[in-house]
């Protein structure tokens, strides 16, 4: 049988890991079926090598973190990337003013180290299932505050493989999103600051992330909130309190479960595929179209 054309293409680099056909289903909290391609890359120096290679052979490629903000399809034509950056734990055993973290850190090992030093502003990814990496293209955060707050700049690499900084401004989040990860761009690295360290940080921390615990199905196959809250001019419309008025909570659509706790998470109960969310997502946006003429944006990604 003939090498595959991807398989072919990353031969010459030993250290690029290509799983063909691999199943995907464990590598995304919502735990669809999901098969597909996937490359996994462990070092800066390969990203810049890959990319470039990639697009010279037109193929294109998603970023796949922790899977924590996307559903993926049932099958993929297109290969997925994923980074195993090296990072030493032990880089976390003193507070710094400044922290350089490889972008596939997870957020959970962060807040472990923001509860033991009490740090200011990292609260506000208190129970985030992510990336580094992930968090910031999302600009992911909670009811505390968003990651933006204490992101200082970004590092990623184009699809030309050329490394690029971006310092961050005012202008460069917004809600649930960044302006600069250009199509094509990964990023491998960011500088996160902290605002001081405040004893009452810890005990916010760990009473916030008890309080999630109680409120979100955190422990069940979920991908986090569906919907965007909808911002009006004076007030913020939250989208799992418009779908529990209307009496969608616990509605299921195949093994798709809008969740008993909060109507903003669906659960997975079994083997549902991208399909059945879909359709699942589709029906409640009707719904709150005909019931409140408002169109809620999703937060999740569908690939």
């Amino acid at each position: 049988m003939a090498e595959s054309r991807l398989k072919e293409l990353l031969k010459p680099y030993p250290s690029v890991l290509l799983e063909e056909g691999r199943d995907l289903t464990k590598l995304s909290t919502m735990r669809l079926k999901a098969i597909g391609n996937l490359i996994t890359i462990s070092s800066v120096d390969d990203v810049k090598l890959v990319l470039p290679l990639l697009k010279k052979e037109n193929i294109k490629y998603r970023l796949l973190g922790w899977g924590a903000n996307q559903l993926l399809p049932k099958e993929s034509n297109v290969p997925y990337i994923t980074l195993a950056l090296p990072f030493d734990k032990n880089y976390f055993s003193e507070v710094r003013e400044e922290y350089d973290l490889p972008a596939s850190v997870s957020l959970s090992i962060m807040s472990s180290h923001a509860v033991k030093n009490g740090l200011k502003g990292w609260e506000v990814f208190t129970g985030i299932p992510a990336s580094l990496g992930g968090a910031i293209f999302m600009n992911a955060g909670t009811n505390l505050g968003e990651i933006c707050s204490i992101v200082k700049e970004v590092t990623l690499v184009d699809s030309n493989g050329n490394l690029k900084v971006e310092k961050i401004d005012d202008d460069s989040f917004s809600y649930r999103k960044n302006y600069f990860v250009k199509p094509g761009d990964v990023i491998v690295s960011a500088k996160l600051i902290h605002l001081g360290q405040l004893p009452e940080i810890t005990n916010q921390i760990k009473e916030y992330l008890a309080l999630r615990n109680r409120t979100q199905p955190l422990k069940e196959s979920t991908c986090g909130c569906i919907f965007k809250n909808y911002n009006k001019t004076s007030e913020i419309c939250r989208a799992g309190m418009f779908i529990d008025i209307i009496g969608l909570k616990g509605f299921t659509h195949k093994d798709i479960q809008i969740s008993p706790k909060h109507a903003n998470f669906m659960v997975n109960l079994g083997d549902s595929n991208l399909d059945d969310i879909g359709k699942t997502i589709d029906i409640v946006k009707k719904e709150l179209m005909l019931q409140y003429g408002v169109e809620f944006e999703t937060e999740v990604k569908l690939e």
